[in-house]
C-alpha cells in the first residue's frame, strides 16, 4: 500500500535533481579542465621555446669549437707542409684611451 501513498511528483523531482546535478557538476568540471589543459598547452609552449633557445645556443657554441678545432688543426697542417707564412717577428701595440674590451663592459660611460 505505501506504493498509493507515495507522491510520484516528489519522487520524480528528486530524481531529475539529483542527475541533473551531477551533469552539471560534470559539465563544469570539464570546462574547468578544459581551461586547465590551455593554460599548461600555453606555458608547455612557452617552456619548449625556452629549451630550443638553449639548445641552439648549446648547438652555436659546438659549431664555435669545431671551428677553432678545424681552425688550428689547418694552422698546423700548413706548418707541417712548410707553406705557411713567414712571420717578421716584430710586435706592433697600438695604445688607446679606451679599448674595445672597456667600451663593451662600459658603454653606459
Amino acid at each position: 500500500m505505501t506504493i498509493l501513498t507515495t507522491n510520484w511528483s516528489t519522487v520524480w523531482l528528486m530524481t531529475g535533481l539529483g542527475i541533473g546535478t551531477v551533469f552539471v557538476i560534470l559539465i563544469v568540471l570539464f570546462f574547468v579542465l578544459s581551461i586547465f589543459s590551455t593554460v599548461t598547452r600555453k606555458t608547455r609552449d612557452k617552456v619548449l621555446t625556452g629549451v630550443e633557445a638553449v639548445k641552439n645556443v648549446v648547438e652555436k657554441e659546438e659549431i664555435a669549437e669545431n671551428t677553432r678545432n678545424a681552425a688550428i688543426a689547418t694552422a698546423v697542417y700548413l706548418y707541417m707542409q712548410g707553406r705557411h707564412d713567414e712571420e717578421s717577428g716584430i710586435i706592433t701595440i697600438h695604445h688607446s684611451d679606451h679599448p674595445l674590451w672597456h667600451a663593451e663592459l662600459n658603454k653606459h660611460l
